[in-house]
């Protein structure tokens, strides 16, 4: 699984495009259907985007991370604000560094969510399994769990289309991939050039990140969920209610306990 370090504090500059408000969107929707939950546990929560949103709007959001330094930036970013401030006093956000595999909390919770392709960082079967068993554990009788992971098509596109570049004036990066097929397990290889200010000049810090990920047959998964005890498990297509297809970039899971 991927552990973040120096790729922490220069991810919301470089995900600054990435749809939350879709992905926030999309939990609403799933809540208004299936209940509003008061308390959540978000796997996966980096730093932050969506958790901070949730909690503004009166959720209580437990943000699981398996890196302390993703952790670090969300606590940052959520006490730069007085409500932020008030809000972490009053206990309505609560940052824990765990892996999803195994995570816990003194109570179950009302949903559970992962986005923006977490899911795809568990390499092998048993994690998938492991995670789902644990996380119909956490949650409360009728709560729900929805999670977003890239179709098994989207990483062969990935590798076709290859490489991918940004050149920004703060940050630019040269993103290239290597794929195993059988597997559908794609590494990603990202060398970063993030800007710092020395002396009023212009200096560029380079530093390299991998990352890899894997694809799970939609069939495997819904599969798996059901045999952890989660029933009225849907998959829908790029945040949209709409049945996947393989010409989905991103599969949406709603299961329900």
């Amino acid at each position: 699984m991927a552990s973040y370090r120096k790729f922490a504090y220069v991810y919301d500059e470089l995900m600054q495009d990435m749809p939350y408000p879709d992905w926030l969107r999309f939990a609403r929707q799933a809540w208004e259907q299936y209940g509003m939950p008061h308390t959540v546990a978000e796997l996966g929560c980096g730093t932050g985007s969506i958790t901070i949103p949730l909690v503004n709007s009166g959720f209580e959001v437990t943000g699981i991370d398996l890196s302390s330094d993703m952790l670090a930036v969300a606590r940052r970013k959520m006490e730069t604000t007085p409500q932020g401030q008030r809000l972490f006093r009053e206990g309505s956000v609560r940052w824990l560094q765990q892996d999803m595999r195994e995570w816990s909390l003194p109570e179950p919770v009302d949903s559970v969510i992962s986005f923006c392709d977490c899911l795809n960082y568990l390499l092998e079967e048993e994690d998938i399994t492991a995670t789902f068993h644990r996380t119909y554990a956490g949650l409360k009788p009728g709560g729900t769990f929805l999670f977003d992971v890239h179709h098994p098509q989207t990483f062969v596109r990935y590798d076709e289309e290859q490489p991918f570049v940004l050149d920004e004036r703060s940050i630019s990066y040269i993103w290239t991939c290597a794929l195993d097929t059988p597997r559908c397990e794609i590494e990603h290889h990202l060398s970063i050039f993030a800007r710092a200010e020395n002396e009023g000049r212009d200096l560029y810090q380079r530093f390299e990140e991998i990352h890899v990920q894997r694809a799970y047959d939609p069939d495997w998964m819904k599969a798996e969920l059901s045999k952890a005890g989660f029933r009225d498990v849907k998959v829908y297509a790029d945040f949209e209610w709409v049945e996947a297809e393989d010409d989905a970039a991103r599969l949406f899971y709603v299961a329900v306990k």
